[in-house]
């Protein structure tokens, strides 16, 4: 995953700070917190609301060549059905596994997240991610119904319901065509 080139806010709940670990390769931190989500964390239908929590479990572990990120971060995700149109709301849970690079590393940018300084953006890591495992088109249930083509009502609250038979006009006089019994 590329890392986007902006000074890093480290006042920002998906930034992390590395300095406490130096270059000292095995060094470990682990973060357990509860950030904050930015804005447009999903999709059309479906999606992280703003400012929602962000249940952050990760470990920073100096390597050779940067810090190791691996952990999970839990979202919680609402949108509204396909079919039917009626509010969902989930908890997702995601993997984190990114090596970000230190400044000046020899990995080209197609290979590597960078660090800025002391610090990490797990912000794009966590939009991918999340992107990723949402489902195309949000169901509350997989035998939802829908609603009615003809009326709109909610076709899970009223399993029965039917309009009468109603018959295109221009094949209106084949209604009145009763089957005579006769076979040629």
């Amino acid at each position: 995953m590329k890392s986007f080139h902006r000074s890093l806010d480290p006042r920002s709940g998906l930034v992390l700070d590395t300095h406490e670990l130096g270059r000292r390769a095995g060094a470990m931190k682990e973060v357990r917190t509860s950030v904050d989500a930015p804005a447009d964390l999903g999709i059309a239908v479906i999606g992280v609301p703003p400012g929602s929590p962000i249940e952050l479990d990760v470990r920073l572990e100096a390597v050779v060549e940067g810090v190791l990120v691996t952990g999970t971060a839990v979202v919680e995700v609402q949108g509204e059905c396909v079919r039917c149109l009626e509010q969902i709301s989930d908890e997702l849970e995601i993997d984190i596994q990114e090596l970000f690079v230190y400044p000046g590393s020899e990995a080209t940018e197609d290979e590597a997240s960078r660090l800025e300084g002391d610090l990490l953006d797990l912000e794009p890591l966590v939009r991918d991610q999340v992107v990723l495992d949402l489902p195309f088109q949000p169901l509350c249930r997989e035998d939802c119904r829908g609603l009615c083509v003809e009326c709109g009502a909610n076709l899970n609250a009223d399993p029965g319901h039917d309009h009468q038979t109603r018959i295109d006009p221009r094949w209106g006089q084949l209604a009145t065509w009763e089957k005579t019994g006769e076979t040629e």
